[in-house]
């Protein structure tokens, strides 16, 4: 049976506080929303902050807020449609290549090599500065699925439903929490002929009551019986590859851990895994008989008598 998901356009934006992205009240002035444009544009500048994908982001959006706020007849249509103003805006749109005007074209650059922002794409149907009107791709969707860490490790799949069309999309082993993949040309369809969109899936992986993983590696508890830790021998280790059996030598500490290379999650893409840290958990022997515990007794006697 198919998994039935709500895909959302990604074309379909949600409403967005432009005075509040900005830190302004709704009774700013023009002078004042171009100086708190300008202070925040200069503090989250990619060139400021290499790397950064939150800061990207965050200049990003305070762009898009004073290209609207900024453009008197924009901030107007703004403050009174709100979440559908971009759709008024969308089709009082006229070519500014055709008229005269200060309208500012922003480039890649400005976004420091990054994709534009959906808000541009919406509003002006494809890359910013465009305002083509032949052939235009479709929206892309964008959904969620979650999955065990047991299919994180092993690869999975699914069967999706998107708009009455059955897709499997495969999952590779080592797929992680939060990242997004990909189904090229499966999303809306385009207009004149355009291609269809993209469809991209968040994917979530569910915590285990056993495994807790970072990045690429897992870390457990290893339960070990008192006799094992102090005689030494083997100890059954619980991996996502099944039970494996360690060495332990003789005077174990309890909490010591075991790096057990290449046991942990695989890497995506690569034919290579990382590493398990396995912790000792002392399992201390329960219901011992009276004669069992005159044992102890002695044998603690002794070791205090050695050590006086």
């Amino acid at each position: 049976m198919a998994t039935i998901f709500t895909f959302k356009s990604k074309n379909q934006m949600s409403y967005k506080d432009y005075y509040k992205i900005l830190g302004l009240e709704k009774t700013a002035s023009a002078d004042a929303i171009k100086k708190a444009f300008r202070k925040l544009a200069v503090k989250y500048h990619p060139d400021k902050n290499p790397g950064n994908k939150a800061a990207e982001e965050k200049f990003k959006e305070i762009n898009e807020a004073n290209e609207v706020l900024g453009d008197p007849e924009k901030r107007k249509k703004y403050d009174e449609f709100g979440e559908n103003w971009q759709q008024t805006q969308q089709a009082n749109y006229q070519n500014p290549h055709q008229h005269g005007g200060n309208t500012r074209y922003y480039s890649e650059q400005d976004f420091g090599g990054g994709d534009f922002s959906d808000f541009f794409e919406s509003m002006f149907g494809g890359k910013f500065g465009g305002g083509s009107r032949g052939a235009q791709k479709g929206g892309d969707y964008s959904a969620e699925v979650e999955i065990s860490l047991e299919e994180a490790y092993h690869g999975t799949s699914r069967l999706l439903e998107v708009t009455g069309e059955k897709l499997q999309m495969r999952f590779k082993p080592g797929v992680k929490e939060g990242q997004t993949l990909r189904i090229k040309g499966k999303g809306a369809a385009g207009n004149n002929n355009g291609a269809r969109g993209d469809i991209y899936v968040t994917v979530h992986v569910a915590s285990h009551p056993h495994f807790e993983r970072k990045e690429n590696d897992l870390y457990c508890e290893a339960p070990v019986d008192l006799y094992t830790l102090i005689l030494g021998g083997k100890a059954t280790i619980r991996t996502l590859k099944g039970n494996i059996k360690i060495d332990i030598p003789k005077s174990t500490d309890n909490g010591k851990t075991f790096r057990l290379k290449g046991m942990g999650m695989p890497v995506f893409g690569k034919e290579t895994s990382g590493d398990l840290y396995a912790k000792v958990k002392v399992m201390l022997p329960k219901n011992l008989s009276n004669e069992e515990l005159e044992l102890f007794r002695k044998l603690k006697n002794k070791h205090h008598e050695e050590t006086i």
